[in-house]
């Protein structure tokens, strides 16, 4: 039985680390620390809540049903499934986040060395999406690629920067936020929640166990176990990560004491700690964050959409590569309008589906309680995404009342009862003879 040496799972842990930590995971730490001041610990503790343990949750969810999201929405159906898989791609991919990857890694890393022109953005998108496309091609390789050489260098350059913030701190803390005096715990959720890594995970749960199969692992339960290993190291680093970086936040107030975004809080550190060369150490952490976590995006759209579709895996990750260096350059602020709301709306329905997966064998019959409890999650999904495109007007006064609402979990207490009443009922029938369990 072939297993999957030390070094080999500590880089995969480390490949799921760097699937995860892109620009967005680097920008908010600093601002919780920036406006939460001696609240500073309540408010990491509520980021890592969510920022952290959901995706780890989402992983392990998706090890313990087999590794796929096709796996996981089975119970309500291959339809509805596939809905939802194909929202979450294309929105987590070539729609949202792939593009913003290099966009964003441009603005921050690049064009304060070449200028902001639309021809330096192309230029750097061509280079950018090239990289990123020939490392998705061979999936079997993202241990050693990524995992072993990537991720190494980007977790020197953060190290760097982490030690700096805790032993070189550039002053006090700026201005209290006071949402953060009142609730620095809710506040800290809320930041961590935003982040939308829990999306993320289900998409990259299959680029974790094509890793591992890759080198031969065919048992599934050394796969489950490898894939939970990872989760929880990259769950360790990130935690190491966005500590430092809040760290970072809540000293640097006299550097950057206007800030809106953490891009001004991490710049003006950079400079005062290191200089000159602060940019180009910035440009590194940024820059590679970004490029690891559009490999993953890749690499997860070409096994989804090759099995889904009559195309081969190459094909979809060469076409999304191609479109999505297209909508990085162009229109992409429209997109992100579009998105947000579609983002957020989904949310609801990823926790509730990972946590009814990582409960699967409490159930008699799956599909009993997934469908109505889904069905809740949906209609409070579309009412969170009509929220956030700003069609406030359209939604009943009355839902700001649930307990929650103000942190965007409105949805939890009618998705909870949910559950509880169909779980009920699950248990007062007996199973289908022919129902089956994928745990």
């Amino acid at each position: 039985m072939q297993t999957l040496k030390k070094q080999d799972v500590v880089a995969l842990g480390f490949m799921t680390f760097a699937l995860f930590l892109g620009a967005g995971n680097i920008i908010f730490p600093p601002m919780v620390g920036f406006g939460s001041g001696e609240n500073l610990w309540w408010a990491a503790l509520g980021f890592l809540l969510t920022g952290v343990g959901l995706p780890v949750l989402a992983i392990v969810t998706l090890a313990r049903v087999g590794g796929g999201l096709d796996m996981l929405t089975s119970p309500i159906g291959r339809v509805a499934g596939t809905a939802f898989g194909v929202a979450v791609y294309l929105t987590i991919g070539p729609l949202f986040a792939t593009p913003r990857t290099a966009t964003v890694s441009f603005e921050m890393g690049i064009a304060p060395f070449i200028g902001t022109g639309s021809a330096q953005l192309f230029g750097y998108t061509v280079v950018y999406f090239a990289v990123a496309t020939l490392i998705a091609l061979f999936p079997g390789r993202l241990i050693d690629s990524v995992g072993k050489v990537l991720t190494p260098v980007l977790l020197l350059a953060l190290a760097v920067l982490g030690v700096a913030a805790f032993f070189n701190p550039a002053g006090s803390a700026g201005a209290f936020q006071e949402a953060y005096q009142q609730a620095p715990l809710s506040q800290g959720f809320i930041q961590g929640y935003l982040t939308m890594d829990a999306l993320a995970a289900l998409v990259f749960g299959v680029v974790i166990v094509t890793a591992i199969r890759s080198r031969g692992v065919d048992s599934g339960r050394l796969v489950m176990r490898y894939t939970i290993t990872a989760a929880l190291i990259a769950g360790l680093c990130l935690s190491l990560v966005y500590l430092a970086l809040m760290r970072l936040g809540a000293t640097s107030g006299t550097v950057a004491p206007d800030a809106e975004t953490g891009v001004a809080l991490l710049t003006g550190y950079a400079h005062y700690a290191f200089g000159p060369t602060g940019g180009v150490l910035l440009g590194v952490v940024i820059t590679l964050a970004c490029l690891t976590t559009a490999v993953g995006l890749l690499t997860a759209l070409g096994e989804y959409f090759s099995r889904l579709l009559p195309v081969s895996y190459r094909t979809v990750v060469i076409v999304m590569g191609l479109f999505s260096m297209v909508v990085a350059n162009q229109g992409l602020a429209q997109l992100i309008a579009f998105s947000v709301p579609v983002l957020v709306g989904l949310y609801p329905i990823a926790i509730t589906l990972m946590v009814l997966g990582l409960a699967w064998r409490l159930w008699r019959w799956p599909r009993r309680v997934f469908v109505p409890a889904l069905a809740v999650a949906t209609v409070f999904g579309v009412i969170d995404g009509l929220r956030a495109a700003g069609f406030d007007a359209w939604i009943p006064s009355w839902l700001s009342a649930l307990p929650g609402a103000s942190m965007g979990l409105g949805w939890t207490v009618p998705v909870l009862v949910a559950v509880l009443v169909a779980a009920a009922v699950d248990r007062a029938l007996p199973a289908p003879a022919a129902a089956g369990s994928a745990a």
